[in-house]
């Protein structure tokens, strides 16, 4: 797929203070931050979810404990999306029953991937909640699912991509529009 740059929706900054004002959301609902965890489904929401508990931390000094989800083999698009799936670590090193569990993931688009996470979630205990929070959503909704924390929403048309690029991974944070040529 041939993308052509339409527009940048978030530089560093823009990005930084989304992450900021996500993780001030959730210290706001959440009370008891020994119930909770945050969990970022790889790979950009792995990322995000680590810069957020980073926020958290600096905010209340309480380390907050961080799980690492690997969706591939939940996806029930994954025999139209390729051949071979590229399947990541997961990483669950705590009990997440009874856990306010703050699922993070980069953009928010068919609901494809959070219910994936979903179904891989309940492998691993039962927790008390499971909250969204998500860079960019871009609408296009094929479930009826919710993010409870969004950095930006940002209407797109189908034929449209969001990447998000992150230092970790690409060497710079940016969110940019693309048309799909």
């Amino acid at each position: 797929m041939e993308t052509k740059f339409k527009s940048k929706i978030m530089d560093s900054q823009d990005l930084h203070r989304a992450l900021t004002r996500i993780s001030h959301e959730i210290l706001e609902r959440n009370k008891d931050l020994k119930k909770l965890a945050i969990i970022g489904i790889q790979r950009r929401g792995v990322h995000l979810a680590n810069r957020i508990r980073d926020i958290i931390k600096s905010i209340e000094k309480v380390e907050i404990p961080l799980g690492v989800l690997d969706i591939t083999l939940h996806r029930d698009d994954l025999f139209i999306m390729i051949k071979q799936p590229i399947v990541q670590k997961t990483d669950i090193s705590f009990d997440i029953s009874g856990r306010d569990i703050i699922l993070v993931d980069d953009v928010l688009f068919s609901g494809r991937t959070v219910r994936a996470a979903l179904d891989e979630l309940v492998d691993f205990g039962r927790p008390a909640t499971i909250q969204l929070g998500v860079l960019i959503d871009r609408g296009h909704r094929e479930l009826p699912i919710r993010p409870d924390y969004i950095g930006k929403n940002v209407p797109t048309s189908l034929s449209e991509v969001i990447k998000v690029k992150l230092k970790e991974l690409d060497n710079e944070d940016e969110v940019i529009l693309e048309d799909i040529i």
